[in-house]
């Protein structure tokens, strides 16, 4: 099976259908619009700087439409799309790009700083401007419409790398195949109704999976419409998901995202009943957060997924979504899930191990090391690094990360337990725990707790709390209140950024 251009074929099919919306800038592409840019781009690539099948072309900018058209101008040359990580340091994007080598940079103009750091190692920059004049404007405008013969690529051929956070060691460049994306287009679409009238919104960063994907690249598959937001903002976000006439239908996000929401002033009186999919990963979700959006009638579909497979591997349904709180749901179509202990045997029953995957939307490896090296082991199978269990129905419940448990006493601890307890205190609006070091028991756990604008609380009534609903040994021996956690760009919670002297 050959890859097609999805673009070229909703061009030609219903050229004047809304493709992008650069929220942000107010601009609007039609199929037939992000195509022809899409060719220009292309040309231009290949004919002003050389870029040929296999060469890497990298993006360093905040969420823009230009993305995709980077995206699927590579896809008509055979090169690679990699989009970096803007909140990098310096030294970190250094790194990224004397591993990948890219032939070409284009940055936004907000990313000047960085970029005259980098420029030693750039061979080919180009400034855009989010739709302002700029010399990627310039080069669009000076190039052919003229369609350049398409290289012949496979399903096994890289479209994009992406680029994990790198919290522990150099990050790796995740291989995305051209398989890889349509599998699991198939996989999210059949969990989450995408059709040509699905509309939506991104706010995810676009340099992670979750924002290039979900929904931003499965729907331009099916003829849909994204709206794309610069970043992520609370009230903006509220205020576009409540436009019943904008009609957003599919959104993604982390708990984080929707933490933010909920405490808006805004969000008792606004109605999403026109979203039709509101899916929440990233991390294990609060269920105190799942059951704030419930009263409202809004389901927040957990699903369990990262960059390796492509997004979501597991997807709750509505149907089982209030008898299964808490759980990430069941494994989408074309992926396979096995549990394992520490030692690699098959765990029975409803114990927890790690989470193994297998199947065609998860990755061959990754940029520059060996097959096989960086997570897989026999037969196909990934390691995840989560720790879940699997119900009597196959339900998947995201324990915690393997590497984030820690033993007390001679006993496992997953932290997201405790916060989840800690989540049930309405004076709370986010927690962390991490093990730290103890004398007598080898490791405790210590809590980090962000109250509530205007709340109180105090040491004592959180370890009350904690004492009528935990088992002694999970019970954390500190709590320390903060103004607020460290995250990432795409809201997860860094953990190894709390101090554990």
């Amino acid at each position: 099976m050959s890859v097609q251009d999805w673009i070229a074929h909703h061009a030609a099919y219903s050229p004047q259908r809304l493709a992008l919306v650069d929220v942000a800038s107010g601009r609007r592409f039609s199929y037939a619009e992000l195509d022809r840019r899409t060719t220009r781009l292309a040309n231009a690539l290949a004919e002003k700087y050389g870029v040929r099948q296999g060469d890497r072309v990298a993006l360093l900018a905040l969420n823009t439409t230009e993305c995709f058209e980077l995206l699927f101008a590579c896809q008509r040359l055979g090169a690679i799309f990699v989009p970096l990580n803007w909140r990098l340091s310096t030294p970190e994007l250094e790194y990224i790009i004397g591993d990948c080598a890219p032939a070409v940079v284009v940055w936004g103009d907000d990313m000047g700083p960085k970029i005259e750091e980098l420029r030693p190692l750039l061979r080919h920059p180009i400034r855009l401007s989010y739709g302002g004049a700029s010399e990627y404007e310039t080069v669009l405008a000076q190039s052919s419409e003229a369609r350049r013969p398409r290289p012949v690529l496979a399903l096994s051929d890289t479209w994009t790398i992406l680029y994990t956070s790198g919290t522990t060691g150099h990050p790796k460049g995740t291989l995305m195949t051209y398989g890889m994306v349509m599998a699991n287009t198939v996989n999210v679409a059949m969990k989450s109704n995408l059709t040509a009238d699905s509309r939506g919104l991104t706010f995810m960063p676009l340099f992670h999976a979750g924002g290039l994907y979900l929904y931003a690249k499965f729907l331009l598959h099916f003829g849909g419409t994204n709206y794309v937001m610069r970043v992520f903002d609370a009230e903006e976000t509220l205020r576009l998901l409540g436009d019943r006439e904008l009609g957003i239908t599919h959104v993604l996000g982390v708990p984080t995202n929707f933490m933010m929401i909920a405490e808006l002033p805004g969000f008792a009186a606004a109605e999403f009943g026109h979203v039709s999919t509101i899916l929440i990963g990233g991390a294990a979700a609060p269920v105190p957060l799942l059951e704030t959006y419930l009263k409202k009638g809004v389901i927040l579909q957990q699903g369990w997924g990262m960059t390796e497979t492509t997004t979501m591997a597991t997807i709750l349904s509505k149907e089982r979504a209030l008898d299964k709180i808490g759980s990430c749901g069941l494994p989408v179509l074309h992926i396979e899930t096995r549990l394992v202990d520490s030692d690699g045997r098959t765990v029975d029953g409803e114990g927890v191990g790690e989470l193994l995957v297998r199947g065609p939307s998860v990755t061959p490896g990754y940029w520059k090391l060996p097959h096989g090296k960086g997570g897989h082991v026999e037969d196909g199978w990934f390691r995840t690094g989560d720790a879940v269990r699997i119900d009597a129905e196959g339900y998947v419940y995201v324990v915690d990360r393997i590497k984030d448990m820690f033993i007390s006493g001679g006993e496992n601890v997953f932290p997201v337990e405790i916060e989840n307890v800690l989540h049930g205190l309405p004076q709370v609006l986010e927690a962390a725990v991490i093990g730290v070091p103890h004398p007598k028991w080898g490791e405790v756990g210590r809590a980090f707790i962000v109250l509530r604008q205007g709340a109180g609380l105090s040491q004592e009534e959180a370890l009350a709390h904690c004492n009528a609903r935990l088992a002694r040994y999970k019970i954390p021996k500190e709590f320390r209140f903060v103004a607020e956690l460290p995250h990432n760009a795409t809201g997860k919670l860094l953990k190894h950024h709390l101090p554990r002297d």
